[in-house]
């Protein structure tokens, strides 16, 4: 008799992005998730994909981090860096980032949902603010 296993598509719904931007964007928030916001892979990733100008998309998204965490309300489920697959709540943040200028009512419905609460006022500003630090320098997180 085979042992019954949880299947992995059950934790990890979704394939990561193919889009550069995107899989840059989920890195780093799995990077700091794990490691804390001052990683420093994650740093030399925006280093790598900015240049001189990576400071920005770096501190907006420190932002977000320490926005999603101090107002969440659940625990955000992350997977390794390595992974090819990922959760849910990673693919509602990369959501609620993307379409934060587009679809402000889809983003705050996605960051209410990740952090399990009513209000997410201080989260969509931050996702605003990373969508555009990546816009502006020539990486833009397009919606699928």
């Amino acid at each position: 008799m085979q042992p019954i296993l949880p299947l992995a598509s059950a934790a990890l719904p979704f394939a990561c992005p193919v889009d550069d931007n995107h899989r840059l964007l989920l890195y780093c928030i799995r990077r700091m998730g794990a490691h804390g916001m001052h990683d420093a892979h994650a740093a030399n990733a925006m280093l790598g994909t900015f240049g001189m100008s990576y400071m920005r998309p770096l501190v907006m998204l420190r932002a977000f981090i320490a926005e999603t965490v101090r107002t969440s309300q659940r625990r955000i489920n992350i997977a390794g860096c390595c992974c090819p697959r990922m959760t849910l709540d990673e693919a509602r943040l990369l959501d609620a980032i993307s379409s934060s200028e587009r679809d402000i009512r889809n983003a705050a419905l996605q960051l209410r949902t990740v952090l399990g609460t009513a209000h997410s006022l201080g989260a969509l500003g931050a996702a605003q603010a990373v969508q555009s630090a990546f816009a502006d320098l020539a990486h833009p997180l397009e919606l699928d």
